[in-house]
């Protein structure tokens, strides 16, 4: 690779190429879904919320 150059970028203007890239935006925005939904859903920690509110006074 010469020094200084960028990789190239994806042809957007390619038949199929938005289709793809939404398809992987959908795969990719799924799977993020299921690895942290349930960690988003438990409540936050009474410590946390404690030091947040110190934090405010200051």
């Amino acid at each position: 690779m010469t020094k200084g150059r960028e990789p190239p970028r994806p042809d957007r203007t390619r038949p199929g190429a938005r289709k793809a890239e939404r398809a992987f935006d959908e795969w990719l925005n799924r799977g993020l879904h299921d690895l942290f939904d349930a960690v988003v859903r438990e409540p936050v920690p009474d410590d946390l919320l404690r030091l947040i509110e110190e934090d405010r006074k200051k």
